[in-house]
Order: structure tokens, then C-alpha cells, then sequence
């Protein structure tokens, strides 16, 4: 059996959906996978905020319609890059093991997070690691900053930035994770709804890819994503809103922390549940949309 599989092509996306296939055909003998390389509206425009052109889901637009009209059997994504809802006829169907969700900094002069001289720039194109960065250290610049991995860690080089931030993920996967001057807690920074995590995506209905899928989807991963996302879902998240969710297996128990801030940074709100580890996705999804219209309410902890 031969399957393609539709990718972005930028260097992270590349590294971590050949990664990924060649797991799939380790784990189902007989499978071959041909690769369909795509270039998505997000990583067109490099000049302008994901905010001001439609969302994170221009990166995943594409790889859609290459399942919708036949081109590819199975979609890899960052699963943070996939909005809550997913286009008609497609479904959500492999979480694999997820890498180290954490946030990392990388300075020009190898200085912490604490030790950046007043009036530093930090580049990133989040808001929710904006707003998580100025909460420790209000006297930093935040800064807009586009392109892939690479581009980020020149421009911090060439001194354009004093440092960047950066998904502790992204820089393993390519390998360069002694890059990271500093690994942010989720204390610190909460990270973003499945970072780390990726999302295989096919068409609903489609049981050949949907059974090899099953083979390496990580139950307790799936579980784990579920909840942020249906925290993400509950108050309507979306580029322009600063939200963050992380969900961890802690032994019998799973526990979810969230965080919701206002477009312009202001009136953060946290919040945190715990419940007993489900046995399936369905039932951490309502520990995530109860914890988001808490957040949403603007009855959390600040």
C-alpha cells in the first residue's frame, strides 16, 4: 500500500513530517509514503502579523484542500497551527508522542531571561509570549518577528534582536536544540495549545489511512491535546488573543492550567483544573471547556 503525505515546506516542517513518516512505515508493514510538498498562504507573507491575514490556520489551508480533492491521503501539522475546527469531511486522526512543549530563549550573549539589560528586544510573533514575557520582565521590548526557524535565530545573530523565542520543540527537531540559551517554565511562559505535539490529519471516512494512523497515536498525548484544545475552542481562540494551555499527566490525575488575556495583553487571566486521567479524549475535552469559560468569564486567578 502507498500513501502520500501532504507537508509544508519549510525546513522544521520537512524534518518533522519525514521524522513521522518514517515511523509510519516502520509501524505498518508494507506501507510506503510519497511526500507532496506545499507552500501555504502563512508562509507567503512574511511581512506582515498572522493576526492582520487570517490566523494560524494559513498554514494548514493548503495541506486541506490536497486531502479534500485526492492529492494526499494524510496531512502532517503542527497541531498549534490547527484552528479548533477543521474543514468539513476531515478528521483529526493520530497524535503521536509529543516532544518537550516548553518555550525556549535564545539570547545573542548568552544572557538568561533575568540578566537582559533594560530595554532589550525580544522578537516573537505571539502575543501569548508576549504577554508572558512582559509579565516577568515589563521593562523588555516585545517585538514582531516573522519567517522560519533559521530566519529567527539569523536575525537574533545579526543583532536585528537581542533574543527570540522560540518553541523548544521545533529547535530539537531540527536538531539544534544546544541553541537555546534558556528553557522557559511553564511558570514563566504556559506554552501554546499542543505545542509539541503534532496533528495527522485525513479524511474522515477514508479506513485504510485512518487504520496505519491508529498505530502510532499516543493515547495519552491525545488526551493531554484534547483538553487544551477544547480550552482554545471554548473562548473562541484565535491569533488575535493572547491564550495558552498546557495539560499534563501527573500520576493518577490529569492537570490542565490555562491562560486568557485581552488583544492588547491587559486582564490576564489563569486558571487550573485537575480531575482523574480520562480514558479518552471526549471526556478530558470538558475539564478544557470548563477551564475556558471560567477564563472566558474573567473568574480566574489573575
Amino acid at each position: 500500500m502507498r500513501l502520500v503525505f501532504a507537508t509544508r515546506r519549510s525546513a522544521l516542517a520537512l524534518a518533522q513530517s519525514r521524522a513521522f513518516a518514517r515511523s509510519l512505515e516502520g509501524a505498518v508493514p508494507g506501507l510506503g509514503l510519497d511526500e507532496l510538498q506545499l507552500v501555504t498562504a502563512g508562509d507567503r507573507t512574511q511581512d506582515k502579523q498572522l493576526q492582520d491575514i487570517g490566523g494560524k490556520g494559513l498554514f494548514i489551508k493548503e495541506l486541506e484542500e490536497a486531502l479534500l480533492d485526492g492529492r494526499a491521503h494524510l496531512a502532517v501539522h503542527s497541531i498549534k497551527d490547527v484552528p479548533a475546527t477543521l474543514a468539513p469531511g476531515l478528521v483529526l486522526a493520530c497524535i503521536p508522542p509529543r516532544e518537550d512543549p516548553r518555550d525556549a530563549l535564545v539570547t545573542r550573549t548568552g544572557q538568561k531571561l533575568a540578566e537582559l539589560p533594560p530595554g532589550a528586544r525580544v522578537g516573537t510573533s505571539s502575543l501569548r509570549r508576549a504577554v508572558s514575557i512582559l509579565a516577568v520582565r515589563p521593562d523588555l521590548k516585545a517585538e514582531p518577528i516573522r519567517g522560519n526557524v533559521d530566519t529567527r535565530l539569523r536575525k537574533v545573530q545579526e543583532g536585528q534582536f537581542d533574543a527570540v523565542v522560540l518553541a523548544l520543540a521545533g529547535l530539537r527537531r531540527l536538531g539544534w536544540a544546544d541553541r537555546a540559551t534558556e528553557i522557559l517554565s511553564p511558570e514563566v511562559s504556559l506554552p501554546a495549545i499542543g505545542q509539541g505535539a503534532l496533528g495527522i490529519e485525513c479524511r474522515d471516512g477514508d479506513a485504510a489511512t485512518l487504520e496505519a494512523l491508529a498505530r502510532l497515536d499516543d493515547p495519552e498525548a491525545s488526551i493531554c491535546v484534547s483538553a487544551e484544545r477544547a480550552l482554545m475552542a471554548a473562548v473562541d481562540g484565535s491569533c488575535r488573543l493572547p491564550v495558552a494551555a498546557y495539560a499534563v499527566r501527573e500520576g493518577s490525575e490529569l492537570h490542565l492550567r490555562g491562560m486568557l488575556a485581552d488583544p492588547d495583553g491587559s486582564n490576564v487571566r489563569r486558571g487550573e483544573r485537575r480531575a482523574a486521567f480520562p480514558d479518552a479524549p471526549r471526556e478530558a475535552e470538558r475539564l478544557g471547556r470548563d477551564l475556558g469559560a471560567e477564563l472566558k468569564r474573567g473568574t480566574g486567578p489573575s
